[in-house]
């Protein structure tokens, strides 16, 4: 996973602020809580929010391309 400081994904272009296309867990932390989220294009990313806000700490490359790596 990379992490990322960008306002969208860098694979499809989906809005880091807009509302996730899939929510997959949510835990509460000491400072606010951790969202495991699915973009549209399949990308898991790692979201902390918390009183600074929200923000995309990490993400995978979307799903598709995982599959058709020669590395596996």
């Amino acid at each position: 996973m990379t992490s990322t400081t960008g306002t969208v994904c860098p694979h499809c272009g989906w809005p880091d602020g807009a509302e996730p296309y899939q929510v997959v867990s949510r835990h509460s932390t000491a400072a606010g809580s951790t969202v495991w989220t699915r973009c549209a294009c399949g990308s898991l990313q790692m979201r902390v929010v918390d009183a600074r806000g929200m923000r995309v700490v990490s993400r995978s490359r979307p799903a598709d391309s995982a599959q058709k790596s020669p590395c596996r």
